[in-house]
């Protein structure tokens, strides 16, 4: 029965290979938030996000016997997020520049297990789990945006270059092993009366990972932020995202035809402003609960955001 049960999970750590390779995306869901489009101040800033996140997704492959295999993958994940970025005070196509990096590290939990059922209603079951942690990808970004009375608008275009371990024959991992570009754009009204809104949208196109000749398909997000501020410095809201694959996966062991990803989320936001020592720090709490999902795993996450720059606090209803 033991020989039976590795057997099995052999069989299982093939079959997770969700929708976006291991069912894992480039793009994070409610990487966007509220004031995504309002220009920065000029000059260095330093922006550290702490991320936790718990899901779960089951699946089921038909076998030519008449029996059937059922999977299931849960992870846990812990990440912070270290992104330097300067913002040029010179415009640049009558917008503010602002270039940065993204540096993170983490720790990944996974755990799959599975039920195979025969004809006769016999049945073998087996669970296999996993953990990895440290440095993860890079990802340069730069942003152009533009501000028109209330109307902010604003492009961007960001990379993922796989420098995070990878081994594809773990369930966990930190690194995704492919490189990828993202681009986009977004738009914030940002009334005097206090009240704002934030939609952004994007798309990821995926490279092959070299060493599975998996290709995730093209993404498509969209990241939603909305909040009314009490006074100059704190403010309160709502925060939701649409994660849409648009394109299938191919080559490697993309064996499941036009299996494509989705998922959606949604939650409360806290955010405020004050200066301390000199310097101007915006604190940002939020949280998504997720649903609608298909073939990527479904939970909650949620998010400590804590930016730090030289020049004055932003004013949320300025």
């Amino acid at each position: 029965m033991r020989k039976t049960a590795a057997a099995l999970i052999a069989l299982l750590q093939p079959a997770v290979a969700l929708a976006d390779e291991g069912g894992a995306s480039v793009w994070l869901p409610g990487q966007f938030a509220s004031f995504a489009s309002v220009p920065g101040d000029p000059g260095f800033s330093l922006e550290t996000i702490f991320y936790t996140r718990k899901a779960s997704a089951t699946g089921g492959v038909d076998f030519s016997r008449g029996g059937g295999l059922l999977a299931g993958l849960s992870v846990s994940e812990q990440y912070v997020y270290l992104t330097p970025s300067y913002t040029f005070e010179t415009p640049v196509l009558h917008g503010q520049l602002a270039l940065g990096v993204t540096f993170s590290a983490g720790r990944s939990d996974a755990t799959v297990w599975g039920v195979l059922t025969g004809p006769g209603g016999r049945s073998i079951s087996g669970a296999s789990s996993d953990s990895a942690s440290g440095i993860s990808d890079l990802y340069p970004i730069a942003s152009l945006k533009w501000q028109q009375g209330e109307h902010n608008v604003m492009v961007y275009g960001m990379g993922s270059v796989p420098t995070g371990p990878y081994d594809p024959n773990r369930l966990a991992g930190v690194g995704l092993g492919h490189w990828a570009v993202d681009w986009g754009m977004g738009y914030t009204w940002l009334a005097a009366s206090g009240f704002e809104l934030s939609v952004t949208a994007g798309l990821t196109y995926n490279f092959v990972n070299p060493q599975t000749g998996y290709q995730s398909g093209m993404d498509g997000h969209l990241d939603v932020g909305t909040s009314y501020s009490f006074g100059e410095s704190l403010y309160v809201g709502a925060v939701a995202y649409l994660y849409n694959q648009v394109s299938p996966d191919t080559g490697g062991s993309a064996r499941l035809g036009d299996f494509r990803s989705r998922v959606a989320g949604g939650g409360p936001q806290i955010g405020w402003s004050f200066a301390a020592g000199g310097a101007a720090i915006d604190v940002n709490i939020r949280g998504y609960k997720e649903f609608a999902a298909q073939n990527r795993p479904e939970g909650w996450n949620a998010w400590l955001t804590l930016s730090i720059s030289a020049a004055a606090p932003r004013k949320p209803g300025s």
